[in-house]
């Protein structure tokens, strides 16, 4: 079989490509290794995009200029982001929302627990579910041909050219042929020899909260026919999560929002991290990386009763308890370990007026770690406990690209009829770090340019 395009994934990044590529007049194949219940990857878990904006615009409020999501983006990485590629997201994010409710994508105000991104990022009516149903409805509208259940075995390249994919599906083999094909089907969290081979042991105590069908089968076979990687294997978004979550597919109800609230200890019952660093939004991706580094990869967040109702509530409830020592005793903890490190903790937080959604006064003074803001003591019945567990949501190794999303092989030279977008090539805008709603970002920019760049391509 011969198409025009043939998109491998499902998920926000693939359904971009495929709609900008259909009604660029490309006939599209999209091919979706889940079933159809679990179309979209990690898109369905999702919530938001984060979008610059010069003046309020629909659900955003007050502005957002391009020179301060670059900041927000430069600082989580570290530096570790290729400028060019990370601004042309950026920059993106400024004009696409017209576009995705052209497509049927509704938006809706932040909620409570999550106003204080209503300036930064514009939420879906529905979540990411809603989103991909509508992506799914405008691409059978527009007759783009999806098949499920179909999974990628094997590509064919000459020269770098992309010739043809092996698929099987209802466990027959199927050869597809292309005059291009667009690369969107995620990283390799859910490969767990994968995270095993790239973290060592501590991997085994990890949740994936993302899709189970992100093994990474597509990207092991692009780098072993000559793609260039970018990105470290170890790096990812990799938030705390419930410990109690499902092994897979989880999704963003069993994150744990609290952590700047109170204080997170290990199973000694010791902090180990300024909780209050940084806005939730911009730290909340470090701390699976953090829980991983501890002892059994297992922490605990622990909050008294004036924390309660002020963050977003996950999908399992808290433990509770009258007492400190009778929480310690439900979170496997030494009671007298932690009543000591609590003590500490209220002993050295000093006097300031609490404010969540600013940088407040609120600190400790001579203990390590200190906590920075949002430090008030943890001395109010019932106390209350999540255990937390390192949480990969997805990974950064993926394939190099240029700024229309050609992929690079290793000779440094761009394929003329491969492209890529998503999680497969996040890593070259996302070196380390996160922030709430650049995934989206970057999957909507370079799936859209991607599409775009195949239609032209098969014109030409």
């Amino acid at each position: 079989m011969s198409y025009d395009i043939l998109v491998l994934g499902g998920g926000n990044a693939a359904l971009c490509a495929t709609l900008m590529a259909r009604e660029a007049g490309a006939t599209v194949r999209l091919v979706e290794w889940a079933p159809q219940h679990f179309r979209g990857g990690n898109s369905r878990h999702t919530r938001n995009i984060r979008s610059m904006h010069d003046a309020p615009a629909d659900v955003l409020t007050d502005t957002y200029p391009e020179e301060e999501y670059w900041q927000d983006l430069l600082k989580v990485t570290g530096g570790q982001t290729d400028e060019k590629l990370a601004r042309m997201a950026i920059r993106h994010t400024a004009g696409c929302r017209p576009w995705m409710s052209k497509h049927g994508v509704r938006f809706q105000p932040a909620l409570g627990g999550t106003l204080h991104v209503s300036r930064t990022n514009a939420f879906f009516l529905g979540g990411g579910k809603a989103l991909m149903n509508a992506y799914y409805r405008s691409a059978q509208a527009l007759g783009v041909e999806v098949t499920y259940d179909t999974e990628v075995i094997d590509l064919e390249m000459e020269g770098g050219t992309f010739r043809s994919a092996t698929v099987i599906r209802n466990g027959a083999e199927e050869k597809i042929h292309a005059k291009a094909v667009v690369i969107a089907c995620g990283g390799f969290e859910s490969n767990l020899e994968w995270l095993r081979e790239a973290w060592g042991p501590p991997a085994d105590n990890f949740i994936v909260r993302g899709t189970p069908y992100n093994t990474g089968r597509v990207l092991k076979a692009l780098i072993a026919k000559g793609a260039k990687s970018i990105g470290d294997p170890t790096q990812g978004h990799c938030v705390a999560i419930d410990a109690r979550s499902p092994k897979f597919d989880g999704g963003i109800v069993t994150r744990v929002d609290c952590v700047s609230l109170g204080i997170v200890v290990n199973k000694h019952g010791e902090r180990f991290y300024d909780e209050g660093e940084d806005f939730w939004p911009k730290r909340y991706a470090i701390w699976g990386r953090l829980v991983a580094q501890q002892p059994d990869q297992i922490a605990y967040s622990i909050i008294d009763v004036k924390s309660m109702g002020k963050f977003m509530p996950p999908v399992f409830p808290p433990l509770k308890a009258g007492s400190l020592a009778e929480l310690a005793k439900m979170l496997t903890l030494d009671p007298a370990a932690l009543e000591a490190t609590v003590r500490r903790f209220n002993d050295a937080v000093r006097p300031g007026t609490f404010d969540h959604t600013i940088f407040d006064d609120c600190v400790t003074e001579g203990i390590t770690p200190p906590k920075t803001h949002w430090a008030r003591k943890i001395d109010t019945p019932p106390f209350y406990g999540y255990p937390l567990r390192p949480g990969i949501t997805f990974t950064y190794l993926g394939v190099k690209i240029d700024e229309r999303a050609r992929m690079i092989m290793a000779d440094d030279k761009p394929c003329a009829n491969v492209f890529a977008a998503g999680e497969i090539m996040a890593g070259n805008v996302l070196g380390k770090g996160y922030i709430a709603g650049i995934g989206m970002a970057i999957g909507t920019a370079f799936g859209r340019i991607a599409g775009e760049e195949a239609a032209r391509h098969v014109r030409s």
